[in-house]
Formats: structure tokens, sequence, C-alpha cells
């Protein structure tokens, strides 16, 4: 039966209009630039994080991400740059993603209203000599051989503003409508389809030593069911975070979501924050998995690793 449903969730993958294409992410706070390529600069320094996401531990061939992200200000805060370096895997089909992002800062009341690009090559791989069958899979001329590969480039945009404990940002790392068929032919089955973000979040003090942020992440894919993300945290002695975190989707007969999840941080110091997540699954898909898994790493060169939160100074909370 797990290998029922993993069909049905590589082929959603597949075809553009009907599903989400895009990664998840429980602790999308850190890893913002991968959403928005406005986000880039928005920091006292160098800012380098590394997460790795197992979804659906126990089902074998489940979702994987492993990625590396970094950006920095240059030209005196004016410019921010960044780079995204990703691999997810699926089944027997693995995604490499590299991605380059640039943002101009606009100095505003408040804070900064940042315009954004990126552009971004991935490289879609399947091999079909891993698939397993209840035959011999090379006795079936439908199934092509051994390893099938395609490069996909692709360009987004976005917009972020950024205040003293707000911020906003709309944006689409992949703006064009592309073919993503790995087999040539006078068709096109799948496609890169755009997907739109609009995330932003506020932090509220509630006394000297702790703070309350809530966080939002919406998603929209045209001909997908609308998605979301939605995190509140609270933060001690501006070193700790709990916090809780829902996602919609799922399945539509059950109706109640894809996920809640817990979510921990801690700061070491001023450069390094290390941060986990746990999803505990409510659809249907509950019965087959024990949940999904995030860990991420944060760190700051010549500079201050905020991690998202006020740590020292407000105006590098986001």
């Amino acid at each position: 039966m797990r290998k029922i449903y993993l069909l049905f969730i590589i082929l959603g993958l597949g075809c553009g209009v009907q599903a989400q294409q895009e990664n998840q992410f429980t602790q999308f706070q850190h890893y913002k630039l991968g959403f928005n390529p406005a986000y880039a600069g928005n920091a006292e320094g160098i800012s380098i994080a590394a997460l790795v996401r197992q979804q659906w531990l126990g089902i074998k061939g489940a979702p994987m991400v492993q990625l590396l992200s970094l950006n920095m200000p240059v030209l005196n805060n004016r410019v921010g740059i960044g780079a995204n370096f990703a691999l997810a895997s699926i089944g027997v089909t693995k995604q490499y993603t590299a991605e380059l992002a640039y943002a101009y800062r606009i100095p505003v009341p408040r804070g900064h209203l940042n315009l954004g690009l990126m552009t971004s090559i991935r490289n879609f791989q399947m091999n079909f000599s891993e698939l397993e069958g209840s035959q011999p899979t090379s006795i079936d001329g439908a199934i092509p051989a051994g390893l099938q590969s395609k490069y996909v480039p692709n360009f987004g945009a976005g917009i972020y503003y950024d205040a003293q404990n707000f911020y906003i940002g709309v944006s689409s790392p992949r703006l064009l409508n592309v073919s993503i068929d790995l087999a040539d032919g006078s068709g096109t089955i799948s496609r890169e389809t755009p997907h739109f973000f609009l995330m932003t979040g506020v932090m509220i003090p509630l006394g000297e030593k702790i703070k309350l942020q809530p966080q939002t992440l919406l998603k929209y894919v045209k001909g997908a069911p609308f998605d979301a993300d939605a995190n509140l945290s609270l933060i001690f002695n501006e070193r700790y975070t709990f916090g809780a975190s829902y996602r919609l989707g799922g399945s539509s007969a059950s109706g109640v979501g894809e996920s809640v999840s817990g979510l921990f941080s801690v700061q070491m110091g001023k450069n390094l924050l290390i941060g986990m997540s746990y999803d505990a699954t409510l659809s249907e898909l509950r019965r087959y998995n024990n949940g999904s898994l995030e860990v991420v790493l944060r760190y700051f060169i010549n500079g201050r690793n905020s991690g998202d939160v006020i740590y020292e100074n407000p105006r590098f909370f986001f």
C-alpha cells in the first residue's frame, strides 16, 4: 500500500497544473531566500544556512531535501546578492537546483523596500533502472532504460519590505512555464509551473525577556489547492525559541490539513543558530509514516546571526 501512495505522490509532482511542485519547509523563516530573491542582503554580514528535510519517515523513496543558502549585502548595504544550491529526491527522481539572487535595497520610512531578481537552472533526473516491479521492468518497452535527465533554466522576481518589527514579501522564484518532460516528443506532458508566495511576520514583545513571533507563508499555484504554513513562536532570553506550526493541504476528504509541527531553536553565541522541527501528519497518509524531520544550521561571518529573531539589534531582526 505504501508503494501505491508513493506512486500518487510522484505523479502529482510531475503534473504542474494539479499540485505544488516547489519544496516545502516547516522552518521557512530560515530559508527566505529560496522563496523570495528580494531577501538577499537583508542582514549585517554573510549569512550561510544549511537545511535538511526528510519527509514522511518510514516510507521508502519519500521526499528528501538537502540545501545550502548564502547571502550578503554589498555596496554599503544598497545591494544584496545570494545563492541557493539544493538536491531534492523522491522515489527514483532527483532534482538539482542552482539559483542566483540580486536585490536592490531602497531606504523607506522605518525600514527598506527590496526589489529582487533570481535566475535558476534545474537538472531533472530519473533513474529507471532503480524501479521495482512485480516483473522485471526490462521486459516492458514503455519503460525507458537507465538514467534520463534534462536541464531547465528559469527566472523569478520578488518584493520584500522589512521594518523594525515587521516584514512582508511577495514573490515568484520561477515565472516561466517551461517543459520538464524527460522524453522527446511532439507534445508536452509536464511543465514547471509558476508558484507565487506571500510571506509575512511580526515580533510582539510580551515582556523584558519574552517575545511572540507569528509568521505565515501563503502559496498559490494555478490549478492547485491553496496552501499555507503558519508558525507561532515564543522567544526566551533572546536565545531559545519554542514554537508550533500548522500546514494546510493534505487530503480533501479529511479536511484537517497536512500537518502540525513543533519547532525549537537555540542561539549558540552570536554566530551560530541550530534549529529543528518535527511534523506530525494529519492526512490519511499518517497511517503509513512516522512524521517528517527538519534540521537547520545558520552561521554568520562578519556579522551577527539573528536567526530571524531580535537578539541584539532590532533593526536586523528579520
